[in-house]
């Protein structure tokens, strides 16, 4: 694919669409399946769905708000949340999603990504990196997992090569740092990340302005971008960031 994937994502906490800074203060933003049919309807290349609760909880990802959201799109859906083994992610393909993301469980067992990948093939497998700046880390930057909540002592960038090397068909490192501060991607972290594995990389957290789009593709190497705040609340649409991409020089689908 020699374009770059705009894609809303749709952080959802007991059904509904919310959106917070640096993973906290959440704010009721919609229902989920309206929001993902009316960005599929403008041109989303793909969408995002995080059950962003559910690993926290203990629970599994909210099937059945997984299903209705399937059933208002013509776009590939990527699941993650609360997935922990094998099972959970045929329940999710079975669901309808194209993909599914992981992250805390796949960092507790690495070799979930391996065996995920020879089920369900590597393109099936992304692997969410929630980073923390640490200078401590190689990097610079640390994974989390539970949500944010718990640091793990890895090395992001480590962590993604690791990932590649086990299956993954994707890394999708949100900065945790920049998350809804619409002050722009991390694009240190991002491009430490990208240039160190050669599967596809979204650029995932703080994107507030197109300009922040275009920054995380030349500067942060992104071969995608995930935006939240920014075409949630009406700033932007996806008509408009297509178009300033592809005003910049960048391929956008149509």
């Amino acid at each position: 694919m020699d374009y770059v994937r705009i894609i809303p994502c749709l952080d959802v906490k007991d059904g509904r669409l919310v959106k917070g800074i640096h993973f906290v203060g959440l704010r009721d933003v919609a229902d989920p399946a309206e929001m993902a049919a009316a960005y599929s309807k403008a041109g989303a290349d793909e969408l995002v769905f995080l059950d962003i609760t559910a690993t926290i909880e203990g629970r599994k990802t909210m099937i059945d708000v997984v299903k209705r959201t399937v059933e208002h799109i013509i776009v590939p859906l990527t699941v993650g949340g609360g997935i922990r083994d094998v099972e959970d992610i045929e329940t999710i393909l079975d669901a309808g999603a194209s993909r599914v993301s992981m992250n805390s469980a796949a960092v507790r067992n690495p070799l979930l990504i391996r065996d995920a990948a020879d089920a369900f093939g590597s393109d099936t497998i992304v692997i969410a990196i929630d980073t923390r700046k640490n200078p401590d880390m190689p990097s610079g930057f640390e994974v989390m997992i539970n949500g944010g909540t718990k640091p793990t002592g890895k090395d992001a960038v480590e962590w993604a090569q690791e990932a590649e090397s086990l299956g993954a068909g994707q890394i999708l490192p949100t900065s945790m740092d920049a998350d809804g501060t619409l002050n722009g991607y991390d694009i240190p972290m991002t491009k430490a990340i990208a240039e160190a594995v050669a599967i596809p990389v979204i650029a995932s957290g703080g994107a507030g302005k197109l300009e922040h789009l275009y920054e995380a593709v030349t500067d942060g190497k992104a071969n995608a971008v995930l935006v939240a705040s920014m075409f949630h609340f009406g700033t932007y649409t996806i008509k408009q960031a297509k178009d300033f991409l592809r005003s910049k020089g960048i391929p956008v689908s149509p």
